[in-house]
């Protein structure tokens, strides 16, 4: 079965290449604000990212199917020693488009790894009371849904398609699993897959594909896209970034389609899809390029290594 996948350069705040409806599954996580690492100063301020979102969120309105599933990767962030509860924010942002609050999953990060502050070492210094800040070892990903899904709609889907949609039950909930949490305190293994997953971020290494970008791990766009979507259908990245749903939709035979401001991230998704691959399976890449994309990584960069400067000195 060959899948198509569109990848429209421009900004998300008018998907007019999408009809109403017609997207099964969202999986994006939008520019995390004006985070040091990744894009300082991106906002003038703090309403100026939630206006994006909230715009975004009606054009979501529109094009999902209904009964089908929005998903945000995201976290409070704190910038300038200020934190935002962007966690809150975008959940109630998302209701107030005429979506449900469906769930909450927290992904827990790698023991010791921490990206943007060691903020614990404040206590360290200073063991006192009033001196405790806890480094940030988890992010939330948050499940809307539009309305209430029609499970009568499985019986219209050929069996091909149904079987080849079906989810190895052993994947999620057997202890053992990728998706099993380690209770320390017990010292013993439970599974807590329903709310909990365990994977290991993209590290911010030098010379990877997407240096410079703030992406997800591919794993937890399989996992959504898996519990979310069935075989053939349409997953939708209004962020797209470096391409990792994109790139999933495609392993998993979903379409897809992605939205992203920045040009100068095309040779990065253009990779991660396979577009100069000859493929027998017959899947279709198309790239359209709007008025409305810019160039902003380098300048994000440049940015990004003053700042590094500043703080070394």
């Amino acid at each position: 079965m060959g899948t198509t996948h569109k990848v429209i350069f421009g900004n998300a705040l008018n998907m007019k290449e999408l009809q109403r409806n017609s997207v099964q599954l969202v999986v994006t996580s939008p520019p995390y604000f004006n985070a040091p690492f990744d894009s300082p100063d991106f906002f003038k301020t703090y309403r100026d990212f939630l206006a994006l979102i909230k715009s975004v969120a009606k054009e979501l309105k529109r094009v999902v199917a209904q009964g089908r599933i929005c998903c945000f990767v995201v976290d409070d962030m704190l910038v300038d020693g200020e934190k935002f509860p962007v966690v809150a924010d975008i959940t109630k942002i998302m209701m107030q488009a005429g979506f449900r609050y469906r769930d909450r999953i927290v992904w827990i990060k790698p023991k010791g790894y921490v990206r943007i502050s060691r903020r614990s070492g404040v206590l360290l210094q200073h063991p006192y009371p009033m001196y405790f800040y806890p480094d940030n070892m988890q992010e939330s990903i948050l499940i809307f849904q539009k309305g209430r899904f029609d499970y009568s709609y499985l019986k219209k889907l050929p069996p091909e398609v149904l079987e080849a949609s079906k989810i190895d039950v052993k994947e999620f909930n057997v202890s053992g699993t990728p998706f099993t949490v380690w209770d320390n305190i017990a010292g013993e293994e439970r599974n807590l897959a329903p709310d909990a997953w365990r994977i290991t971020n993209v590290l911010p290494m030098k010379g990877r594909l997407e240096e410079g970008v703030a992406a997800f791990p591919d794993e937890i766009a399989r996992r959504l896209i898996k519990l979310f979507t069935f075989v053939g259908e349409d997953v939708l990245d209004p962020f797209a970034g470096s391409g990792s749903t994109l790139k999933v939709a495609k392993e998993l035979r979903r379409n897809s389609f992605g939205y992203e401001i920045d040009l100068e991230l095309k040779p990065v998704i253009a990779e991660k899809l396979g577009y100069h691959q000859s493929t027998l399976s017959g899947d279709k890449i198309e790239f359209v390029e709007r008025n409305d994309a810019g160039h902003f990584r380098t300048n994000l960069q440049k940015i990004v290594k003053q700042k590094e400067s500043v703080t070394a000195s």
